[in-house]
């Protein structure tokens, strides 16, 4: 049921960005009367339809959209979209406009720059929705996240082989002083980050990073979770230490006799002890208490520690909107850097490449207004910036064949264009295999 949930997600989320990517070419196409014959969500590969507004059920029910110049309409192959500009070579290959003399309705007729700005309408129309999903966001319910400054890391075992300790806290990498903890793994590997500048105990250490490791640290997102001292914030109701000896802001310090530092410390020496009452050293001021924790059928204690460090900055609707711009633009810049290191094979990064099954992964299992919008935005970018990659077949290829035509007042031939195009095909096909197969690889994994 979960996987049926997410998968619903992922179709709505995607539907969305695809109808705002072909709105921007529709929109350029009719602002400058070219003729767009079909605009269709999902494609109708082999021409089956499950909606059409020149066939079928639907035309039937309002016969009054067949006599549209366009058609509009749903495939049944939901691995994108797309707006078929009379005119023009596109993904559909269809070359029938070549047996006829140019109209004026066609693409191919217009100026370079109105034909660019065709090109360029989905990408410019995925970013300036990345920028209203970002400030609705900030604006309702601000940024909240776990500032860097004085809190300490857990490390995994990547993290620990490569020289971090838990209890560390990370002061700079290389001259960058970060400020979100939960980034740290994220602006290490984008940065490419040579030297690690931190703080163990009363000393300051440098740990110089072997950037061939990149590709495991992009596999590790918990290289780098938040050290939780044992702080006792809450004891729900449920728990079966709630009305027991232990009290907010108790610090417990070990666990069944075992010294701890943090949360992550007690768990290993909680789980195997279900169903039973273990000792615990507590510090309550200024004494240390010797009392008991009990653990439950699952070998949990239900005790919530205090995170440290939570910083929140609310916004207006005046503030949401230039802070959603530069959310936008700081994420375009990191989604370049993360394309940097994809094409860099020696990084290993190009395998962290996933599809829609890292994408279902992301959503929650539950309905989450916050989570939805952020991937709308997160994902409206990924996909503008995949579009402005220079492939025949992508926006970004259209784009460079524009461009060269207007610096060399040269236009490519429509032979080379489709070739081109056939060529771009085959470079798709093998991204989406490539992700397919980290995903499956994964998943077995």
């Amino acid at each position: 049921m979960v996987a049926l949930w997410k998968t619903l997600q992922v179709i709505l989320v995607l539907s969305i960005l695809i109808l705002l990517h072909e709105s921007g070419h529709f929109f350029f196409a009719k602002i400058f009367r070219i003729r767009v014959d079909k605009f269709f969500l999902f494609f109708d590969v082999g021409g089956f339809k499950l909606l059409s507004t020149k066939q079928g059920w639907f035309s039937k029910l309002f016969p009054a959209l067949r006599d549209k110049e366009t058609e509009y309409g749903i495939g049944w192959l939901p691995l994108g979209g797309y707006c078929k500009i009379n005119g023009m070579i596109d993904e559909s290959m269809d070359t029938e406009y070549l047996s006829h003399e140019p109209k004026p309705w066609e693409f191919r007729t217009k100026p370079a720059w109105q034909r660019l700005l065709v090109m360029s309408g989905g990408v410019l129309f995925n970013f300036i929705s990345a920028m209203v999903f970002f400030a609705l966001l900030l604006g309702i319910w601000g940024e909240t996240y776990i500032g860097n400054e004085g809190n300490a890391i857990y490390v995994n075992d990547l993290s620990y082989d490569m020289g971090f300790r838990s209890g560390d806290r990370i002061l700079l990498l290389d001259d960058y002083e970060p400020e979100n903890f939960g980034m740290l793994t994220a602006e290490l590997v984008r940065r490419r980050t040579h030297k690690v500048t931190l703080l163990r105990g009363a000393d300051t250490l440098s740990l110089y990073m072997d950037l061939s490791r990149t590709g495991e640290m992009l596999q590790s997102p918990d290289m780098f979770t938040l050290a939780v001292p044992f702080v006792i914030d809450t004891i729900p109701p449920q728990s079966l230490n709630y009305g027991g000896p232990l009290r907010r802001g108790d610090r417990i310090v070990a666990v069944n006799g075992v010294d701890i530092e943090f949360v992550q410390d007690s768990r290993a020496l909680i789980k195997d002890h279900k169903g039973e009452t273990l000792p615990v050293s507590v510090v309550r001021g200024a004494d240390t208490l010797a009392l008991s924790m009990q653990v439950d059928s699952l070998g949990q204690a239900l005790i919530y520690a205090q995170l440290p460090g939570i910083k929140t900055h609310e916004y207006n609707a005046l503030e949401a909107i230039p802070a959603g711009v530069r959310m936008t633009w700081t994420t375009i810049t990191d989604y370049l850097k993360d394309l940097r290191m994809i094409a860099s094979p020696g990084t290993g990064a190009y395998k962290s490449v996933g599809s829609f099954i890292t994408i279902g992964q992301a959503m929650p299992d539950t309905w989450d207004w916050y989570r939805f919008i952020y991937l709308l935005g997160l994902l409206s970018i990924m996909l503008g910036v995949m579009n402005l990659l220079p492939i025949p077949g992508l926006d970004g290829g259209h784009i460079v064949f524009t461009l060269y035509e207007m610096i060399t007042g040269r236009k490519p031939s429509d032979n080379f264009m489709m070739v081109a195009q056939m060529v771009g095909f085959v470079l798709i096909l093998a991204l989406f295999v490539l992700a397919f197969g980290n995903d499956i690889g994964r998943l077995i994994r």
